[in-house]
């Protein structure tokens, strides 16, 4: 992996593949870089090339106590100034929501693509106090709880689903990326309803989702498209349950760039 230097000092990793038009690639909850390998195998195919990054306090990329979405933005910053200087980006979930922030900051994007960005505009808001309780557990070394409390409260994960992902050899994975859970419930909650400067991005925008997945993602992506003019909406029947299917959305990006 490649890496680079944010704003405030901290390393972002990340990797390339393919030639062609830059796409970087922003994961959501509990993602790291390898878990785009997919999607950037399919955007290669498709004529582009695709860099996957591990956002802050997650795999090879460090990290800085107290970080905000304006250390998010400006590590995207950083790796699109890595590659060239301007990039498309293509967000999913949480991360779908950090290109959005970021565009909004002005770092250089070309055009959006925000597949299942989880805005909740107000309706079943988690507590208030999650980031900080999040941050709490961390602190007390009981990160095991920080992982499942924001999969419970953070996402919104049944609880025998939740106990089902505890019980199984993944969860093993996921308890060292429990910092970023503190990060991406921040950057949810500070922007849940999205401000004005968010819906009124220059770039073209495309929100992804598909036909069988969250209804809370159903909503999220249908008001967002409905609150930005120009936006288009792309309903992926190959994208089940929040998984986005790489060729049918290497697919979407193709035609539109």
């Amino acid at each position: 992996m490649e890496t680079t230097t944010s704003a405030d000092g901290t390393t972002i990793a990340f990797e390339q593949v393919g030639d062609g038009p830059a796409v970087v690639i922003l994961g959501g909850a509990f993602s790291v870089a390898s878990d785009g390998a997919g999607l950037a195998s399919a955007l290669a195919d498709a004529g582009f090339r695709a860099i996957t990054v591990d956002r802050r306090g997650r795999g090879s990329s460090g990290d800085k106590r107290g970080s905000s979405p304006d250390d998010e933005a400006a590590d995207v910053a950083a790796v699109i100034d890595a590659v060239g200087g301007e990039a498309i980006a293509l967000g999913h979930s949480s991360g779908a929501v950090l290109a959005l922030y970021a565009a909004s900051r002005g770092v250089p994007i070309r055009a959006l693509f925000l597949s299942e960005p989880p805005f909740r505009f107000g309706v079943d808001e988690p507590d208030p106090r999650l980031t900080d309780r999040l941050q709490r557990l961390v602190d007390d070394g009981k990160s095991d709880e920080a992982v499942v409390t924001f999969q419970l409260e953070g996402v919104g994960l049944p609880k025998d689903m939740v106990e089902g992902i505890r019980q199984s050899e993944q969860f093993a994975a996921l308890v060292p990326l429990a910092q970023s859970t503190v990060y991406d419930a921040r950057l949810t909650a500070q922007v849940s309803t999205p401000p004005a400067e968010m819906l009124s991005v220059e770039q073209p925008v495309t929100i992804l989702r598909g036909e069988q997945t969250f209804p809370i993602l159903v909503t999220a992506a249908d008001r967002l498209a409905e609150a930005m003019d120009g936006a288009e909406l792309v309903i992926v029947p190959e994208s089940v349950m929040h998984r986005p299917d790489p060729e049918a959305t290497a697919r979407v990006v193709r035609d539109r760039v």
